[in-house]
Formats: C-alpha cells, sequence, structure tokens
C-alpha cells in the first residue's frame, strides 16, 4: 500500500445511522398527534383559566376565616378548601379528552382516509399506535399537572396578596395551605390515574382501530351488554361492581384518606397501591390492546 493513501483511510466517513434514528419516528409522530388534536393543549389550559377565575373569590374570603372562633381543624379546612378543589376540574377534563382522543385516534384517520398517507411514510404502525397511546397516558397527564401546579402558585401568590392587605399574616396561609406536599401530591395523584386507567385507554384505542362505524358505541356496547346478561342470567351484578371500581378504585388503593386528621403527605399510599393485583393485571389487558390495535391498524382498510 502506497503511504501516501494511508491518510486517506483514516479521514474515510463513518457509516451513515440507521434512518429509524435519524428521523425519530416515534418523536415526530408524538408531534403530528399534538398538531392534528389542537384540543388535547388547548382544552385542558381553557378549563385551567376559568378554575383560576372562579377560585379567585372563595381564595379571597379564605382570610376572614382567621378571624373567626373556629378551631384549627374547620379553620384549615375552610381555607385551604379552593386551593384543593382547583386542581380536580383540570385533572376531571384531561381525562375526558384522553378519553375522546383516544375513541377517534385511530378510527378518525380511517374515516378521513389521511390513514393512506401516513401509511406510505416510513413509521412502522407499532409506533403510531405507541404514539398515540402516550397521549391520554402520559402527554395529557403531564399537561394536567403543569397546569394544576401554575394554578396553585397563581392562587397562593393571590391570597399572599389578599391576606398582606387585609392584615393577616401571609405566612398563616402559607402554614396551611402546605405548599410543599401539594405539588408532591398532584404528581403523585396524576401518574397514579395514569397507570390505573391505562387498560381504558388502551380498549378505546382498540375499538378505535377496529370500528368501522360508530366506536363510541362499541366501547360502551359491549360492557353494559355483559352487565345486563349477568344480571338476567345470573342475578349477580359482580361485573357492574368490577367496572365501577375499575373507575374509582385508583383512590381506595393508592390513598389512605382519614378525615380525623388534615390532609398532608401521609395520605399517600403508595406501597398498597403497587401491591394490587388489578393495577399489574390492567397494565396487562392495556399491552394486549395496544398489540391488537397495532394488527389491526396494519390490516384495516379506510372507513
Amino acid at each position: 500500500m502506497n503511504a501516501l493513501e494511508a491518510p486517506d483511510l483514516l479521514e474515510r466517513p463513518a457509516p451513515p445511522e440507521p434512518i429509524a434514528r435519524r428521523t425519530r419516528p416515534f418523536a415526530w409522530s408524538l408531534r403530528r398527534e399534538l398538531w392534528e388534536n389542537r384540543s388535547v393543549t388547548w382544552g385542558p389550559v381553557a378549563v385551567a383559566g376559568l378554575v383560576l377565575l372562579g377560585s379567585l373569590v372563595p381564595v379571597a374570603r379564605s382570610a376572614s376565616h382567621f378571624r373567626e372562633t373556629l378551631d384549627a381543624v374547620e379553620r384549615h379546612a375552610r381555607v385551604t378548601l379552593p386551593f384543593g378543589m382547583a386542581p380536580a376540574p383540570i385533572m376531571l377534563a384531561c381525562f375526558l379528552i384522553g378519553l375522546f382522543y383516544a375513541l377517534d385516534a385511530l378510527h378518525g384517520e380511517r374515516r378521513d382516509r389521511s390513514y393512506l398517507f401516513w401509511k406510505s411514510l416510513p413509521v412502522s404502525d407499532r409506533t403510531t399506535v405507541l404514539a398515540k397511546a402516550v397521549v391520554p397516558m402520559a402527554v395529557l397527564p403531564s399537561i394536567a399537572l403543569l397546569l394544576s401546579l401554575t394554578v396553585f402558585v397563581l392562587l397562593l401568590l393571590f391570597g399572599t396578596l389578599v391576606f398582606a392587605a387585609r392584615g393577616v399574616g401571609p405566612a398563616l396561609l402559607w402554614r396551611e395551605v402546605h405548599w410543599l406536599q401539594e405539588p408532591v401530591i398532584m404528581a403523585y395523584g396524576l401518574a397514579v390515574h395514569a397507570l390505573w386507567f391505562a387498560p381504558i385507554y388502551a380498549w378505546l384505542l382498540l375499538v378505535s382501530a377496529w370500528a368501522r362505524r360508530l366506536p363510541l358505541l362499541w366501547a360502551v356496547l359491549p360492557p353494559f351488554a355483559l352487565v345486563a346478561l349477568e344480571r338476567v342470567v345470573a342475578d349477580s351484578a359482580r361485573f357492574g361492581h368490577w367496572l365501577g371500581w375499575r373507575v374509582t378504585g385508583a383512590m381506595q388503593r393508592a390513598f389512605a384518606v382519614d378525615p380525623g386528621h388534615l390532609e398532608g403527605i401521609d395520605q399517600l399510599s403508595p406501597g398498597r397501591f403497587l401491591a394490587t393485583p388489578g393495577l399489574w393485571g390492567g397494565l396487562v389487558l392495556a399491552a394486549l390492546c395496544l398489540v391488537a390495535a397495532t394488527r389491526l391498524r396494519r390490516r384495516r382498510e379506510p372507513s
């Protein structure tokens, strides 16, 4: 080999990266979902704005409770009620938006035939379904947490100004609100419900991939039919109770609420929640539904 050719070998460029790594199909698929479904972001923002406006008056009134002859528990409940209730409508709105999004995620692209365009791109059906599943299971809870914390901080600052203007020490408000614990409780509650509701979202995605018409009807008809059949045939309501527990069971298992104590970090019960068989069974069911939805998307034709 000629010695003059050796530097050329050292300067030879490295082989190109795989196309999937360079294009990041999952990240772009997730961005596509947010671009095409603006309600995922603007819906919770609108609800948060209404909650903020509706909570200003109760927060302003909370300063007067320090001058009333109330015991510590009752005063704490009255003062902290606006701060504790404000995140609930935001989280509920994100949950409902996630339900309707999942129900239309795969059915809508077949209905408007945009499915044909996206199928022509080098993005697998698995990547597409996972990107759609991440929206209600992770993106919407993250948005709910961010907006809930923003509303909480703004209400706390507004309450501080009101307390100072009325001659009540703002430090009393900050002591009652437990401002260090509230963000932890919000993040924990949203993570718990995201895991607990995963099979519901996955079931709706499966129905969205399968149904040619009226996905909402096909999503609710089989469960209600089973409830009615069990009632008629076995005179029992176990399946109906299980469905109700699937919706409300997260609060029962993840929180240990004692009305005799003030609200705080001691409400959280992560060990009991993680030891619940229904949590892991639901996650397995969610995985199976997503696998089935991926295969259906691969085979389905436009509606």
